[in-house]
């Protein structure tokens, strides 16, 4: 009985270890996202939506090297293209959450014609950025914390399953 609890704690701390290096890959995966999104609609004036899908695809690559590498070690056993293609595949759905998030949580909420619009305002004007830029900056960190719950399950479930 003893050990049974003991193996069941020992899982338990070694899923929580994966679930820490998986959020430290994406919180460095998420400094590139942010900054390619910034760069990409601040700097090249493009779309939202498109800044967001190319961003977003940016990380991943540097999230699934990383999660090779560091948190899924033993995961270089299996073949790359196997685990990239699943990689991939949880992604792309994951991007599909992380822009509509993204893109709803901008428009309806906290965007200029939100519903959050004067608060985010005014925050945005007391800390010297423009409403736009706070709004889709928040937005992204709203989308983010969603689509890594998403990520992460279906990762450790799919891709790196019986690690």
């Amino acid at each position: 009985m003893q050990i049974a609890v003991l193996a069941r704690s020992g899982n338990r701390k070694r899923e929580l270890v994966r679930f820490l290096k998986f959020s430290a890959v994406g919180t460095l995966g998420f400094v590139i996202d942010y900054s390619i999104l910034n760069l990409l609609i601040l700097g090249a004036g493009f779309p939202k939506f498109l800044a967001n899908c190319c961003s977003f695809s940016v990380a991943v690559i540097s999230n699934f090297i990383w999660n090779r590498l560091w948190t899924y070690p033993e995961s270089r056993s299996r073949p790359i293209a196997s685990q990239l293609g699943q990689f991939a595949i949880i992604n792309v759905i994951g991007l599909a959450i992380n822009t509509a998030i993204f893109v709803s949580t901008d428009r309806y909420l906290l965007g200029v014609a939100g519903l959050w619009a004067p608060y985010i305002g005014r925050a945005a004007t007391a800390i010297g950025l423009s409403h736009r830029v706070l709004a889709y900056n928040l937005s992204k960190a709203c989308a983010t914390a969603i689509a890594l719950f998403w990520n992460f399950g279906g990762n450790r479930l799919w891709t790196y399953r019986g690690l």
